[in-house]
């Protein structure tokens, strides 16, 4: 597969995909450079700003085995992962696998769940397996986690640990929509009452697991030039220099920042990646790899404001 044969079919997945969500372009981008960099996404904001349905019709675009979580506070590992149950008739155990054995996972308000829960992620997110009573299992190489949660701010939550948001390649914040948009939701879908089907608003599969697979190769085919290996290290470096910054990234976001860059090459129709790639990805790839210091948090600063600074500052090649 080409690269321009990559970028047509991320515009089929684009149209399928504003069939039902209005808006949220900038987000989908994410999900499709997420999708053929085989990343992870978590999705931030308050309800009703359509993260879940997002989800749900990306899904629905690709055609994956789709499966959904949705957590809460007494949510435990075993009811993700699944457990090894007792047959009677049998006398033997056989496993009865959780909904994490899909190709797209909907972790739908993942910040409802105590950590121990949360953890039970991990080495899904990082090694597509599960090791349950001490059995490895593989999960579909195509395993991908869209994850969403609300503002940390709202009662019962629990924050992600570092461990965790590291293994997300992007973290996308959700606003509310302008006016505009907003008019078209309350005229679209102000008429009907409980939720909306997807497939009732004509989304369908754009995307065959053929096509994915072989999306991932072109991507992986994407040139990287020793000059943007070298902004990149620059601009995560320097993420662990500046003192409004408690904790960098780490190499781990280094590396998939250049990934995500390929990718997002890819989508455009480029066998390269350019500055502007690395540019555009910074934020929601380092945005939850960073910790504030004390200093920048009495001055009310935010991680974006300190990253788009030291972007701005990074001397991109030429």
């Amino acid at each position: 597969m080409t690269v321009d044969e990559v970028k047509a079919l991320a515009a089929g997945v684009r149209a399928e995909v504003a069939k039902a969500v209005v808006g949220q372009e900038d987000t989908v981008d994410l999900l499709l450079t997420a999708l053929f960099a085989r990343g992870h996404v978590l999705l931030e904001g308050p309800p009703g700003v359509a993260k879940t349905f997002l989800a749900q019709c990306f899904a629905r675009t690709l055609g994956l085995d789709f499966g959904r979580i949705q957590f809460t506070p007494d949510l435990m590992p075993a009811d993700i992962i699944g457990s090894n149950v007792f047959n009677f008739q049998t006398s033997t155990f056989s496993l009865t696998e959780g909904p994490l054995f899909c190709e797209l996972l909907l972790a739908d308000e993942v910040n409802r769940t105590p950590p121990k829960t949360q953890a039970a992620l991990l080495e899904a997110m990082q090694e597509r397996r599960v090791t349950i009573d001490g059995k490895t299992r593989p999960l579909s190489p195509r395993f991908m986690v869209v994850a969403t949660q609300n503002p940390l701010e709202q009662q019962g939550t629990y924050p992600l640990p570092e461990a965790q948001l590291d293994r997300f390649l992007f973290k996308q914040t959700l606003g509310y929509p302008s006016r505009e948009e907003e008019r078209r939701i309350v005229a679209e879908y102000g008429v009907q009452a409980g939720h909306v089907d997807p497939a009732a608003r004509g989304v369908s599969r754009a995307v065959t697991a053929k096509q994915l697979d072989e999306a991932h190769k072109a991507v992986a085919a994407v040139r990287l030039t020793d000059e943007i290996v070298g902004y990149v290290l620059d601009l995560v470096r320097s993420t662990r220099e500046t003192p409004d910054l408690a904790s960098g990234a780490s190499p781990r976001a280094a590396a998939q920042l250049a990934l995500a860059a390929r990718s997002r090459a890819a989508l455009d129709g480029r066998d390269y990646a350019i500055p502007d790639d690395v540019k555009a990805l910074a934020l929601p790839v380092l945005r939850h790899r960073v910790i504030l210091s004390p200093a920048a948090e009495i001055d009310g600063r935010r991680p974006d404001q300190i990253l788009q600074g030291l972007v701005d500052l990074a001397a991109a090649p030429r």
